[in-house]
């Protein structure tokens, strides 16, 4: 103590830190972006910026570029992330599916492809992971940093230690992916919920001012993810958000969770497919079946559509009631087969208590997850608090 104050060791260090994530916070932001114009984004000084563009270009995570222009005199150099730096990968670990996008540390995805699944053996996925992984390893070696990072959305109960509690399409419980994985290929791997994943990637992608956004993916279940103050909201263990096990029909339909009138055996896409293939006599409908039959308006069709519309409803109204969102994102591949569902689904929200500002159908779709997982792996990378970045065509 000097003087009556109280002097906090590693200040200079935990302050030189935060300039570092700002900065390059504000350059991946910017994509391209001066030393002077980053002093003036992030209010600090000159020296300071100068200093730690300085150690980012000497560990290879930023490049410098001069910029063409017309006008006379020098030419500005523009400081980016170096897209050869290093790269992640996005995992998303579905029913019937795996999906891996490799996306450069500035966030463009360069590869991306699919795997069907005949297992929900444990020990054969994990195989197939590893696999998988190890090839996108190898490819990445020409770089600084590699493989910079790994991270799976798993569409189950995962905790905050990254364990993952329950996955009801494969019945695992009590798994260690995790650990099994990074004892396998030595790589730092983030196991986190898919729906969790979807919300992040919606913040990051397009909604970049939104502070309390929600993100309902409605495809073999129902998950909702949380922002809010521009944080996911994860509960006490990190079981937030299995909101496809709020009950909507007392004693109705059975759920793999173990209760009767789970909302995602009512509102779920699967539980529509199921359905509809009864309906039509098919046990196996395809995607191009499906849009001819909403396109037709066949009169069974159109009628289940509405139930489930309704049903849709019943749960969005509870979660408006709860959060109080200012946007409310419906992740749906068959919302976006369907003209004016927005529209469709606001006719039963007529509550003068329910608000919200903007209720939108998702322009990400089905590649939300890896988006998000392939965002969050730069993130933790990078090691900084904010993250925006733009939509690519290849993420289109």
């Amino acid at each position: 103590m000097q003087g009556g104050i109280t002097l906090l060791t590693g200040d200079a260090s935990y302050i030189k830190k935060m300039n570092r994530s700002l900065i390059l916070s504000k350059i991946i932001e910017h994509n391209l972006i001066s030393r002077a114009h980053l002093a003036k984004i992030t209010g600090l000084n000159k020296a300071t910026v100068s200093v730690q563009v300085s150690d980012l270009l000497s560990e290879e995570l930023i490049i410098e570029t001069q910029q063409e222009h017309k006008n006379l005199g020098r030419r500005p150099i523009m400081l980016s992330i170096n897209p050869q730096g290093g790269f992640v990968l996005g995992i998303d670990l579905d029913k019937r599916s795996i999906a891996f996008t490799l996306s450069t540390i500035n966030g463009t995805p360069v590869q991306t492809n699919s795997i069907e699944l005949h297992s929900s053996d444990y020990d054969v996925i994990l195989k197939l992971l590893v696999k998988q992984i190890e090839d996108y390893k190898q490819q990445c070696v020409h770089t600084r940093y590699g493989l910079a990072g790994v991270v799976i959305g798993i569409h189950g109960i995962v905790n905050n230690d990254e364990m993952i509690y329950f996955v009801p399409q494969h019945r695992w419980q009590n798994i260690n992916l995790k650990e099994d994985l990074m004892n396998e290929i030595g790589i730092n791997v983030i196991i986190e919920n898919n729906a969790n994943l979807c919300s992040f990637a919606e913040r990051v992608f397009q909604y970049h001012q939104c502070e309390n956004l929600l993100s309902i993916s409605l495809y073999s279940g129902i998950g909702l993810g949380i922002m809010v103050n521009g944080e996911s909201l994860k509960g006490y263990h990190g079981y937030a958000g299995e909101i496809g096990h709020m009950i909507i029909v007392p004693d109705g339909k059975p759920c793999s969770c173990g209760n009767l009138g789970c909302w995602e055996q009512y509102a779920s896409e699967l539980s529509f497919y199921k359905q509809l293939a009864e309906n039509n006599n098919k046990p196996d409908l395809r995607c191009e079946e499906i849009k001819s039959l909403l396109l037709e308006k066949e009169q069974n069709t159109c009628h289940q559509l509405d139930q489930y519309i309704k049903y849709l409803a019943i749960g969005l109204n509870n979660i408006i009631n709860l959060y109080n969102p200012e946007i409310l994102v419906v992740n749906s591949e068959l919302l976006r087969m369907i003209p004016n569902a927005v529209d469709k689904i606001k006719v039963y929200l007529t509550s003068n208590i329910s608000h919200y500002y903007e209720l939108i159908i998702s322009e990400l779709g089905n590649k939300a997850c890896v988006m998000g997982a392939c965002a969050l792996a730069i993130k933790n990378f990078l090691d900084i608090s904010e993250l925006c970045l733009t939509i690519n065509e290849e993420n289109k």
